[in-house]
């Protein structure tokens, strides 16, 4: 049966109690990690936040009726326990923070009795994460865990102090928005008040910000929640939080800066990681070219060649029909893997079909010189030497090629050097390779939308040299943009804003949207720049990111407390999940049956 408190207090966690603590008596609690009988002595492994301490029972020091209880201690039952710190009679525990000491109890209270879990409350658990999310109160045990998240705490903590110190200002933006056709689906949430109208979640808190650098605040910072109904992967959540900032009266070099330097506090104080500045810079179209990624892994090299010079007049259709559409042919030199075996690359080929390569070309060289290839017989022996010249090909080197425009051509090599990189252990885990990768194109052509779209915000600044080709050549205009990078992550990303109106209008305009439409969709912001709007720029973290990778956690999920599934449901709490008709009838909701939706697209 539990007991109270009785005015008892804590004195030390566990592992706040030291061979300094010696001969004192302390007051710990909280949960048993394991007891074990030994007769006359009970161990029982105390566990905390902190971490865990050794407690010893003797009935000639703590009495029977407390000896009594501390045999029917079990697993994770709440206990709170006074004693005198002793150092250990037995072997000191090296791999134990207390390990040289041990509490001599002389009283125990069961605080809380508990039930077997459904897995062991350990590091490095191997049960399967649905059950542990469902179960996540008790995940949130673990010590692996729980030390992920006070790291978080701890790199939120540094943040704001750094923020403060560089005279930041933090202010809450909303939560219940407007919602707007760009970008990622809006979370939907409906006004009882205003009947079949809706609000939206913010996806990120771009006008609002936007709006405080008009109302003068200079320097503004939040750590926010944002919201975006989007398929989920291992670095992505329906919510998650970002570290949102925006300055006044700065361009590029300004954000980049106080960036670099944030960066370098946040990594020396929470990791003792040194991180030398300033970061190293990448031009977006440079990434692309040699990483087939705006978010190139660094760590290793294997970079992507282009040698659509060399193949152009080759007589392989698969590299001259891609060089005929406008596309391009580059390559992957895979270093001493000629030998790999068919079954394998049959694996890479899949792979970057999946990609949206229509296949993959491959050239092995054995160690004699010999080649093995999928197209040798299209190319001459020149031309296939040629080839592997200007692949800088050697004995023993697999050569993969991929030739389709240039996005897919890209995206599927930079994928498959993401893979091979992981496969064949080429960067050290452990490495941590800052990048700023600047001068992102302004705009993408959407073939679903047929018309340009803005690759960042609309709101993001040209390049002023490229402004110029606005109406000529829309794709050739580069944007203040820039995103940083971490071992092949994107951390963050921000621009500088448009702040002029003309160059707004024109934005507009070449986005598709007519004069009425900005204005319909994005008034209270235009309406503001019409009554002095200072120069702006801004940046924003992904948080969750962030400490997944100073923790080197797998997935974003680690380092969130109560993280929803690939489904972006919530095991534990089982939402979403229906509501009571009353509350739908007072919003105006109908909930259309899924076989009526089906019978209707069908019509």
């Amino acid at each position: 049966m539990a007991e109270s408190m009785q005015g008892l207090k804590r004195s030390h966690r566990c592992t706040e109690v030291s061979i300094a603590n010696v001969g004192e008596m302390v007051t710990v609690m909280g949960w048993v990690q394991k007891q074990r009988n030994k007769g006359g002595i009970i161990f029982v492994d105390l566990r905390d936040r902190s971490g865990l301490l050794q407690i010893i029972f003797e009935e000639s020091d703590c009495g029977a009726e407390h000896f009594a209880k501390a045999e029917k201690l079990r697993s994770e039952f709440v206990i709170a326990v006074e004693g005198v710190v002793e150092k250990r009679s037995g072997a000191v525990n090296s791999g134990m923070k207390t390990g040289d000491i041990e509490i001599r109890a002389k009283s125990v209270r069961v605080l809380a009795e508990a039930q077997t879990p459904p897995f062991p409350i350990e590091a490095d658990s191997k049960t399967k994460e649905d059950i542990r999310l469902k179960y996540r109160y008790l995940d949130l045990r673990r010590p692996d865990l729980q030390g992920k998240l006070m790291l978080r705490s701890k790199i939120v903590t540094e943040m704001r102090s750094f923020m403060a110190k560089e005279g930041f200002i933090e202010i809450e933006t909303p939560i219940l928005c407007k919602s707007t056709p760009e970008g990622a689906r809006d979370y939907l949430v409906p006004s009882r008040v205003h009947p079949g109208n809706f609000y939206a979640l913010p996806q990120s808190p771009q006008i609002f910000k936007q709006l405080l650098m008009c109302s003068g605040y200079d320097r503004y910072f939040q750590i926010a929640k944002c919201f975006r109904d989007e398929d989920l992967r291992a670095d992505r959540q329906p919510e998650f939080t970002q570290a949102d900032m925006e300055l006044s009266f700065v361009d590029v070099e300004d954000v980049l800066e106080v960036n670099e330097r944030l960066i370098q506090h946040i990594c020396k104080e929470a990791i003792g990681l040194e991180v030398s500045l300033p970061l190293p810079r990448m031009k977006w179209i440079d990434a692309m070219n040699r990483y087939g990624s705006d978010k190139p892994d660094t760590r290793f090299g294997m970079e992507l060649v282009d040698v659509s010079e060399v193949v152009k007049d080759c007589g392989f259709g698969v590299f001259t029909g891609a060089l005929e559409n406008g596309g391009s042919v580059r390559g992957l030199n895979v270093k001493g893997q000629g030998a790999m075996p068919r079954k394998k690359i049959d694996a890479l080929v899949d792979m970057a079909k999946g990609s949206g390569a229509k296949g993959l070309a491959y050239l092995a060289i054995d160690e004699e010189g010999n080649f093995k290839s999928s197209f040798a017989k299209f190319m001459t022996e020149e031309q296939l030497q040629n080839l592997v010249k200007a692949m800088d090909g050697e004995k023993g080197d697999l050569l993969l090629f991929a030739a389709d425009k240039n996005t897919i051509v890209w995206n599927v090599l930079g994928q498959l050097r993401l893979e091979l990189g992981k496969q064949l252990n080429l960067y050290d885990p452990k490495q941590f390779n800052f990048l700023w990768v600047v001068e992102f194109p302004l705009l993408e052509w959407s073939e679903e939308e047929n018309r340009f779209m803005a690759m960042h915000h609309p709101f993001t600044m040209p390049m002023e040299e490229d402004w110029q080709y606005i109406d000529s050549d829309p794709g050739r205009v580069r944007a203040k943009a820039y995103d940083i990078v971490l071992n092949g992550v994107e951390l963050g990303g921000g621009s500088v804003r448009i702040h002029q109106n003309d160059i707004q209008e024109k934005m507009f305009q070449v986005l598709g949207f007519t004069k009425e439409k900005a204005w319909e969709q994005f008034g209270f912001l235009l309406s503001a720049f019409q009554y002095g709007v200072p120069p702006h720029a801004g940046l924003a973290y992904g948080v969750d990111r962030f400490v997944m990778l100073l923790t080197g956690a797998d997935s974003i999920r680690e380092v969130i407390a109560f993280p929803k599934i690939k489904d972006a449901s919530d095991p534990k709490s089982e939402a979403p999940n229906s509501v009571d008709a009353k509350q739908l009838e007072e919003l105006g909701i109908g909930i259309l049956e899924q076989t009526a939706q089906t019978e209707e697209s069908n019509e």
